[in-house]
């Protein structure tokens, strides 16, 4: 395929920008560790035991340090079930990234049940069911059943954006622009992750706060602004795994008939309108009386995400060397599931 001799990665590192401060985590390395020999290789080997190469790659993807640049404070209690999630996420994205959209629909609700405490792991059928009730154990550590609630919501947001993409894919249509940033919105597994933010602070905000409009769009920009950066940075990786009808790039190629380069110039116009607005957003927040501190405190953490992604996803294998799960391999191996 001609891409014009244009590096998508190279647009990345000299064109995203974000006036936000880069911390990282300084328990990475030690959650790292547990994640590879603990998790990948121990508690959760059973899921690729035949396959060392593909634990090599999940490895390589070094979610805990991903997770180190969206959680920089958490201390190494709290940041433990923040990098459960994130090797979840991973799992979860490429066991089902060949599934049938109904099958998607069975996962979900199982999901959603054990994250309620609604089922235990070996009553929910599905290969991930163990992970996401420790998840639950953990995260009740830290933050109340309502808490646990609104973020099972946000899985739950994730999933029916994974079933909407697997539908594009499946009958090989292109949504509209419009469409496929809603739906990306949801996919790209960011929401869960900013209500977990009271997992690293310890303070637990009131209802009124998560559903003002100004944060609920805060935390929907943030989502943009990480799939229009995701968009640009996995375009070769969706082509190469026939994922091409939702990623917003290819979208914006296939609408306006344009060039790889000239789409992704569209993408990065788009994502700097939304960061404009989150930026902003930010600095012109409402009175929120005695939470206002922590308020503030909160979109400053969200606003990290955003540089922090960028820091580190620039650095990985599994977008920049092509060592990313091959879609045959994960759909047997989902089959002897």
């Amino acid at each position: 395929m001609n891409h014009e001799n244009f590096d998508p990665l190279e647009l990345l590192n000299s064109q995203f920008r974000y006036p936000f401060p880069t911390l990282k985590n300084p328990h990475a390395d030690q959650l790292q560790e547990i994640t590879e020999n603990q998790w990948i290789d121990g508690e959760y080997l059973w899921l690729y035991e035949q396959n060392p190469d593909l634990r090599k790659k999940y490895k390589k993807t070094k979610t805990a340090h991903i997770a180190a640049q969206w959680f920089p404070t958490a201390s190494m209690e709290r940041f433990r079930p923040i990098c459960r999630l994130m090797l979840w996420t991973l799992y979860n994205d490429d066991l089902y990234e060949e599934s049938e959209p109904e099958d998607i629909e069975f996962v979900h609700a199982r999901s959603i049940a054990v994250l309620n405490g609604e089922i235990t792991a070996a009553e929910s059928g599905i290969p991930l069911g163990g992970m996401l009730a420790s998840l639950r154990e953990e995260l009740l550590q830290f933050i109340p059943q309502e808490s646990i609630s609104r973020f099972t919501q946000m899985i739950s947001r994730y999933f029916k954006g994974l079933e909407t993409e697997l539908k594009y894919k499946k009958n090989k249509m292109f949504p509209s622009v419009a469409e496929c940033i809603a739906l990306r919105e949801n996919s790209i597994c960011l929401y869960p992750f900013l209500q977990l933010t009271e997992v690293e602070t310890g303070i637990i905000l009131p209802p009124e706060i998560h559903e003002h409009p100004v944060i609920c769009r805060l935390q929907t920009l943030a989502c943009h602004l990480v799939t229009f950066f995701n968009e640009v940075q996995s375009v070769m990786k969706d082509e190469a795994t026939d994922s091409i009808y939702y990623n917003i790039v290819k979208v914006i190629q296939h609408e306006k008939n344009i060039s790889l380069k000239e789409a992704c110039l569209e993408d990065l116009r788009l994502h700097n309108e939304d960061l404009k607005e989150f930026v902003k957003l930010q600095s012109s927040l409402p009175d929120f009386g005695i939470w206002q501190d922590a308020v503030v405190n909160w979109v400053h953490y969200m606003s990290m995400v955003l540089s922090g992604w960028k820091n580190i996803s620039t650095k990985l294998g599994r977008y920049n060397a092509m060592e990313f799960p091959e879609a045959k391999e994960l759909k047997e191996r989902l089959n002897q599931i």
